[in-house]
């Protein structure tokens, strides 16, 4: 699956952003966020501003690290953290608009590019906005089925697949193809299993995982189908995913719901 182009990625920073601020605008400060439970309306515009302000940092000093990025503290009251939100997306959309995706920068990924933020922060994004209107107004609006059928991709390959470089992922000889009804893209995910312990805090990890793949030429052992936008909002547990549908190995399926099927704010 090919990446979106660099404009695609700006228009949806831009406008995933203006809805996440429209529905947040009049919201009670205090209202819970149903899809990260620690969180009130407050916290989750200051959680995005923050967010934004530190990459907006990261490109305009690239390749500089984050120990000299300053942290952006949460405003005491919600108007200003709406005020600080519009400041600091303005400011990472400048900044990547003047940026070749391909210059250096520092991420926490193994991709240390512009390139990386800005398809990071399309869909981070894309994904506050389903929390803002969850929280607002209870149910989430459309996605555009191509950034969706990207953040698919991203999702499972880069949050739930990454592999650290203290880690090892070791294959088995399984693939799960996830279709996309509504935009033809398939993307194929190999099972396996993570090893290894994190040189931080000496934690040991043997535990089932996933790696998006290149198709294999194989046929897969199950199949999981839905329209991209029901999809990508599924794996970020931002929907019910109850028109998904799986066909095949249901011993496949679960391996694959053991490594997703877990909370990402």
């Amino acid at each position: 699956m090919s990446r979106l182009s660099v404009s695609q990625y700006l228009s949806a920073i831009e406008s995933e952003s203006a809805r996440f601020r429209e529905v947040l605008a009049d919201a009670d400060p205090a209202a819970p966020v149903p899809t990260c439970p620690a969180w009130d309306a407050h916290d989750l515009v200051h959680h995005l501003a923050a967010t934004q302000a530190i990459w907006a940092w990261q490109v305009d000093n690239r390749p500089k690290g984050p120990d000299e990025r300053p942290e952006l503290e949460r405003a005491a009251t919600y108007a200003d953290s709406l005020t600080a939100f519009d400041e600091a997306s303005a400011g990472l959309v400048a900044a990547l608009r003047d940026a070749d995706p391909a210059d250096p920068a520092w991420t926490w990924s193994k991709e240390q590019t512009v390139g990386f933020i800005l398809r990071r922060q399309a869909h981070e994004a894309l994904i506050h906005r389903l929390d803002a209107e969850l929280t607002a107004i209870g149910r989430i609006g459309e996605l555009d089925p191509t950034l969706a059928s990207d953040g698919v991709e991203e999702v499972l390959d880069v949050m739930f697949g990454g592999c650290p470089e203290w880690g090892e992922f070791s294959p088995l000889p399984h693939y799960i193809r996830v279709e996309l009804t509504d935009t033809g893209d398939d993307v194929w995910v190999q099972l396996g299993r993570f090893s290894g312990t994190d040189p931080s805090d000496d934690t040991h990890y043997d535990e089932d995982d996933i790696h998006v793949v290149d198709d294999p030429g194989v046929a897969a052992d199950a199949v999981i189908s839905a329209p991209a936008g029901v999809m990508d909002a599924r794996l970020w547990r931002r929907g019910d995913g109850d028109s998904i549908h799986l066909a095949g190995d249901l011993m496949i399926v679960d391996h694959f719901r053991r490594v997703i099927h877990q909370p990402i704010n």
